[in-house]
């Protein structure tokens, strides 16, 4: 009997790690799929902010502009111009912004070092790859905004160029923003698994009120001077 039972403990054992590697295999394809959407954050947000910022910004000068004067060459410019000066900026701002974020990391990173220099060098070099691909990029981050901002102002812009009638190329604008403002959030909610609907509800409330409040303050000030 002490013969046969020695027999059945190696096959118990085999069976045993069988089931280890299916079960492992079976976990690999899980951890493959999951992915951290906050490494998006970094140029996603300088994205979204950019494509909002161009166009809210550039039609509300525009719509600005169309309250007190009704020519076309003069809407179109301001737009233009607005959109160089406004994805210089964005670019400028957001390098400056990011870099000092970058600066600041990197000190507190040093920081870490000399407070971990007793432990293996090993675990050393592995922390610092993953520390470095989580730092923030500026060249990255201007240009997601610079690009972002001229794409969201180029909206407003070919909207407007093409319409001769003062009513019909404001209400244009404000159509084609609405709708353009509506992608960009649904966009970003879902490249970062955000709540889509509650994002782009929240994207155009926001621009139609920087509109309005534009038009009707220009509106008025034009109106009392002259």
């Amino acid at each position: 009997m002490a013969i046969n039972a020695d027999n059945y403990k190696f096959p118990l054992a085999i069976n045993d790690v069988e089931q280890q590697e299916t079960a492992l295999e079976l976990e690999e394809p899980n951890n493959k799929d999951d992915f951290d959407y906050s490494k998006r954050a970094q140029w996603l947000r300088a994205a979204v902010l950019g494509a909002n910022d161009g166009l809210v910004s550039t039609a509300s000068l525009m719509m600005g502009v169309g309250a007190v004067k009704q020519d076309i060459k003069a809407m179109i410019l301001t737009g233009f111009a607005g959109m160089v000066a406004g994805a210089c900026s964005m670019a400028i701002g957001e390098f400056v912004s990011v870099y000092s974020q970058l600066d600041i990391e990197l000190a507190q990173m040093k920081r870490d070092q000399q407070r971990e220099a007793s432990n293996n060098e090993r675990k050393q070099e592995n922390g610092e790859e993953e520390e470095k691909e989580s730092l923030p990029n500026p060249l990255q981050a201007a240009a997601a905004s610079a690009l972002a901002f001229s794409v969201g102002a180029m909206v407003p812009l070919l909207s407007a160029s093409f319409i001769r009638n003062y009513k019909v190329r404001l209400g244009a604008v404000v159509g084609a923003v609405s709708l353009a403002l509506l992608v960009f959030g649904w966009l970003g909610a879902v490249l970062g698994k955000a709540p889509a609907v509650r994002s782009s509800a929240r994207v155009l409330v926001g621009g139609l009120m920087a509109m309005a409040i534009t038009f009707g303050l220009t509106k008025l000030i034009g109106s009392s001077a002259l």
